[in-house]
């Protein structure tokens, strides 16, 4: 005695659709490209890198789309992708170096309550940024301009909480020592 099995009852039995927080890419895109914006920038320094970045990483992202499990965690597997495409194309770079007779001075401002103070402290601070090594100044974006914590700083960039630790330190310790911040000591 053979029994019968009705195939499309245990199709019925699996939940229909899944619901996801974003419907589709284009919805995903929409909602989050700002913020990604802001970290593509951060990684980049520059608007027009930054949006060629981003859109590269997107365009990865649309790719894997199909094959990401988990959507609440996109933010995370763009932001890999924004690190990832900035480190290839760091490496790809081509650098071509000029010597100069003599290095600017930076004009020392003390840091107050005025907004053009503050702004140029900003900048500064930005520049300083700018010239670390390109694993520290990721590190340092993704810490203290995303606010991410050092687990998710050590997530996004695939390394340990401990490499995290001290690349920041290192890196905060050059910021210290960096000349163009020498007025903000004092």
């Amino acid at each position: 005695m053979t029994t019968p099995v009705c195939t499309s009852a245990s199709n019925a039995a699996a939940p229909a659709t899944q619901t996801l927080p974003y419907a589709s890419f284009s919805s995903y895109m929409r909602a989050r490209q700002p913020v990604l914006l802001r970290t593509a920038r951060s990684l980049t320094g520059n608007p027009s890198d930054a949006e060629d970045l981003l859109q590269t990483a997107l365009a990865k992202t649309y790719v894997a789309w199909e094959r990401i499990e988990d959507h609440r965690a996109l933010d995370g597997y763009v932001r890999r992708a924004l690190v990832n495409t900035r480190t290839s194309q760091w490496r790809k770079r081509k650098v071509d170096e000029f010597a100069c007779d003599e290095l600017p001075e930076p004009d020392p401002l003390p840091a107050g309550d005025d907004p053009a103070e503050q702004q140029a402290l900003r900048d500064a601070m930005w520049r300083a940024v700018m010239r670390l090594p390109a694993r520290q100044r990721a590190m340092v974006v993704l810490r203290y301009y995303e606010d991410l914590s050092e687990a998710q700083t050590a997530e996004v960039l695939g390394v340990s909480v401990g490499t995290v630790k001290s690349a920041v330190s290192r890196a905060l310790g050059k910021l210290r020592e960096d000349a163009e911040l020498g007025f903000v000591r004092g």
